[in-house]
């Protein structure tokens, strides 16, 4: 199943990046690409690499009713996770960082993945948030017309299932008693007798990693940090456009950034090639920007976000002296551990 996964994956990656390339001029492409002013990259970096020790930030609020673990610790974890996501399959950064947190803090796996979990939800929340606040300022320019009915259908079903699943996992952290209760009891009728002691252990695991929830001041908090970290992102897309001869304003650069992080949920290989790059050649093309330009700056922009946090996080992956494939193997069989 995960291999088939793998191909699908690959083969969506290779047909979007067909799709963003296809009708362009590459040697105009790469010229693009070879008179970017680089210097501009460089503090768009650092903005980068701001948003992660922000990330660390929220993930402390995440794991401190869980394990109180300092800020300095987590951010090493974050960059692993990146680092994951950027050259294994199916987002497995995430089940990385999980590993890590539980190698290098005794953290159980399964709580620290309900945390990623509630994470990406928050993301999620944020970015339809991006879209829905900044889509109106767009709609009108004359290359929109052809993405409008897309966008507002994958806003739509986006806000169905974020908005649901933030309700649900707040719910569930509220009245963590009455739900655990009722989920054990189902598990007990329903479950043959072998396998229930496991799931039993997952789904306290899975309450425990839920705590933060349940207190309105850290949801706020995280709230706001999540907002934070979107907000530092689009101002590393925007540094990044300063490196090329176009202009688009920071609420079109929200938008863009919301709905590209929203389709990496799309299988594809890893690094979300194709993915990532198509929509976003498509976009910055419909509002004016010359498809040459737009192709230069994200495949610019897709090398920056890829290369800076994977060397990083390899190097401190590298300091921890964890066997990859041993440790994923076994992580995948001991989640209840």
């Amino acid at each position: 199943m995960k291999r088939w996964l793998f191909w699908v994956g690959l083969l969506i990656s290779a047909f979007s990046l067909f799709f963003a390339l296809r009708g362009l001029q590459l040697t105009d492409v790469w010229v693009g690409i070879r008179s970017a002013k680089f210097i501009w990259v460089f503090p768009g970096i650092i903005i980068y690499f701001l948003g992660v020790w922000m990330r660390s930030v929220r993930w402390h609020f995440f794991l401190r009713p869980i394990n109180n673990i300092s800020v300095k610790e987590i951010f090493p974890i974050v960059t692993i996770g990146y680092m994951g996501n950027n050259i294994y399959p199916a987002r497995a950064g995430e089940l990385l960082r999980a590993v890590v947190l539980k190698h290098n803090n005794k953290t159980p796996i399964s709580a620290s993945l309900t945390t990623i979990v509630i994470e990406r939800i928050f993301d999620g929340v944020i970015m339809l948030g991006f879209i829905i606040f900044n889509f109106p300022k767009v709609t009108n320019l004359p290359g929109m017309a052809e993405f409008t009915p897309t966008i507002q259908k994958v806003t739509l079903w986006g806000s169905i299932f974020f908005i649901s699943a933030l309700i649900f996992f707040i719910v569930a952290a509220i009245f963590s008693d009455k739900v655990q209760k009722i989920l054990l009891l189902t598990i007990g009728k329903i479950l043959p007798e072998k396998w229930q002691g496991t799931f039993q252990s997952i789904i306290k695991k899975i309450f425990f990693g839920l705590r933060s929830l349940s207190s309105f001041y850290d949801m706020v908090i995280i709230l706001l940090i999540s907002i934070i970290i979107w907000l530092l992102e689009t101002g590393f897309y925007w540094f990044v456009m300063l490196a090329f001869p176009f202009r688009v304003s920071f609420s079109t650069l929200m938008l863009l950034n919301g709905i590209l992080n929203l389709l990496t949920i799309i299988p594809s290989s890893p690094g979300y090639i194709g993915t990532f790059d198509a929509p976003s050649i498509a976009l910055l093309t419909a509002f004016g920007v010359k498809p040459e330009i737009s192709a230069s700056y994200t495949l610019l922009l897709h090398a920056v976000l890829w290369l800076p946090i994977t060397v990083v996080g390899g190097v401190f992956f590298g300091k921890i002296g964890l066997n990859w494939s041993k440790e994923m193997s076994q992580a995948k069989t001991e989640r209840a551990s």
